[in-house]
């Protein structure tokens, strides 16, 4: 039974946020929204923002930092939605994605640190 997460394990963690934030970042230009009015510049900003967090949690962990990309990976998720943008689906797809991901691995990082096993039997 695991009972917390190694350093080694954080940054795996932080290392593939790194990865979905900057394919969020790009995903603009290589799948082909960048005209779009609200789509592109989200995921620059979000993309950005989750690889600069990520980036400072491999040098010196904090937990707050994946509080913070858990809650830009939700974003990511809802934004399609909340800012209109769910009907151009390479944004959509990018957004959910990658939100999914960092949510996914941020949640597990701040799960982990605090000691839970991942069975209560």
């Amino acid at each position: 039974m695991m009972k917390s997460q190694s350093s080694k394990d954080r940054a795996a963690f932080d290392i593939i946020n790194i990865v979905a934030g900057l394919a969020l970042f790009l995903s603009p230009w290589l799948l082909g929204f960048a005209t779009e009015p609200y789509a592109p510049w989200n995921a620059w900003i979000v993309g950005a923002a989750i690889t600069v967090i990520a980036a400072a949690a491999l040098f010196a962990f904090y937990e707050a930092e994946e509080w913070i990309n858990l809650v830009l990976g939700v974003w990511s998720v809802v934004a399609p939605w909340v800012l209109g943008f769910s009907a151009v689906a390479a944004a959509m797809w990018a957004h959910l994605i990658a939100g999914i991901v960092v949510a996914v691995l941020a949640a597990g990082s701040i799960w982990f640190t605090h000691n839970h096993p991942l069975s209560t039997t």
